[in-house]
């Protein structure tokens, strides 16, 4: 069998274990074991197994993913989210529109400190979705902007998305979370205006909570220094030199405990939880990075990422019409697996033909995570749609991808000014 004929061969068929519901990690490394024995032995192929899990699970540089998950783990079982909600909501829920405005914001704030989209967006399933329910907003509406607050999450530091791009292209972790910051400042805002919008066309659907006093509203602020505190010192530390990455996420998760113990907020049942949350999620996504590395090493025996760099760059259509090629190809991807695995597997094939077009790799990496996080919410999968779905039983898929459709619109949008505009997502890290 050629190499061209067997690199074919692994893709349609990790395709089908997929469609056939086998973990995309697991699918990825037996292809990747397979593809590799046919090609330079099996036993060099079973010892590439032990290899690759050794050097992964025992890499300094790995564990800024467990530690970032972890301080995500606690931050939302310590009920900050809540705090947020509320502060948000006394001082815009009175607005047309406002309780949505405020779950948007409240979203930010929560994801800055958990990294997570889909935390965040079943997190804010249980907090915001009942409140706007009582004030009579549609269901779809509600789901709607949950979802799309949730995709913040992978936009703001800490983003674990982010984190794993910078390990595999061995860019800098600090760089790529300030290039985040600006186009997730625009999200936030383009969000909202997106729900004014909606309340100017249609007024009678969206009603406005009752006005808070100022002594509410400053209650409300007394309640969020935690998350402000944590926040600023761990991503006021990491740019500050005082520690790298990886010491971040430990001295983030260790501050999300302390502050969640003093605070009362956490006992030893929700310590337990949040830890079990961490190990099942880092471990996920061990599984994941394992399987996808051991299938870039069978594509690099095959030669592949230098075909589809010389490919891409025969067909003469530019390279914002490659750029173009690209984004459609995850599009696509994100109806069949997650942000993560996407990531992982294709980063190694699409970046080569990144950086032979000229393109600022720090750039990319926010196109590409908006990109994979409009896969989470457009259909027909949508990972953030089934986590709402799993949260409130009593909604159904059409109605989230309805109330979705306005917020995918505006990321399209949004993805074109990113794409007209790089000065967005590259001027902060330039100023580093």
């Amino acid at each position: 069998m050629t190499q061209n004929l067997v690199a074919v061969s692994g893709f349609v068929l990790l395709f089908v274990l997929m469609l056939l519901r086998v973990p995309v990690g697991m699918a990825m490394g037996l292809v990747g074991v397979t593809g590799f024995g046919l090609l330079a032995g099996f036993g060099p192929a079973l010892k590439l197994i032990g290899q690759t899990s050794m050097r992964t699970v025992t890499d300094y540089t790995f564990g800024v993913i467990p530690m970032f998950l972890l301080m995500g783990a606690f931050v939302s079982n310590s009920g900050m989210s809540r705090e947020l909600f509320r502060a948000a909501n006394t001082f815009i829920g009175h607005l047309k529109g406002g309780l949505g405005l405020a779950t948007i914001v409240a979203c930010a704030g929560f994801a800055a400190i958990s990294g997570s989209s889909v935390a965040t967006a079943a997190t804010f399933s249980t907090v915001a979705y009942p409140e706007m329910r009582r004030f009579n907003y549609p269901q779809s509406f509600a789901a709607g902007t949950i979802a799309a607050g949730g995709t913040l999450g992978a936009m703001f530091p800490p983003s674990t998305v982010l984190v794993v791009y910078g390990i595999m292209t061995e860019q800098d972790i600090s760089r790529l979370f300030m290039a985040g910051i600006v186009p997730g400042i625009l999200a936030v805002l383009m969000y909202m205006v997106t729900i004014i919008i909606i309340g100017m066309v249609r007024p009678d659907m969206l009603k406005a909570a009752p006005k808070s006093s100022w002594g509410e509203r400053l209650g409300a602020v007394k309640d969020v220094w935690a998350p402000l505190v944590l926040f600023f010192f761990v991503i006021g530390g990491l740019y500050g030199g005082l520690f790298t990455p990886t010491e971040a996420g430990g001295v983030g998760a260790g501050g999300a405990f302390i502050i969640g113990v003093l605070r009362r907020k956490l006992d030893r049942q929700k310590i337990l939880i949040s830890l079990l949350q961490a190990t099942r999620t880092a471990s996920a996504v061990f599984t994941v990075l394992i399987g996808a590395l051991i299938f870039g090493y069978f594509l690099t025996i095959t030669g592949t990422p230098q075909k589809v760099t010389s490919f891409l760059g025969g067909l003469g259509i530019g390279p914002y019409g490659v750029l173009l090629l690209i984004l459609l190809m995850y599009l696509v991807l994100g109806c069949l697996m997650d942000a993560m695995a996407m990531i992982i597997l294709t980063v190694p094939i699409v970046y080569p033909v990144i950086i032979s077009l000229g393109f600022d790799p720090i750039w990319f990496a926010v196109i590409i995570v908006m990109t994979v996080e409009l896969g989470l919410i457009h259909p027909p999968v949508g990972m953030n749609v089934f986590v709402i779905k799993s949260v409130v039983p009593e909604l159904t898929f059409s109605k989230i991808f309805k109330g979705v459709a306005p917020f995918i619109v505006t990321d399209l949008v949004r993805l074109a000014l990113l794409i007209a505009f790089p000065i967005l997502a590259t001027w902060l890290p330039s100023h580093l």
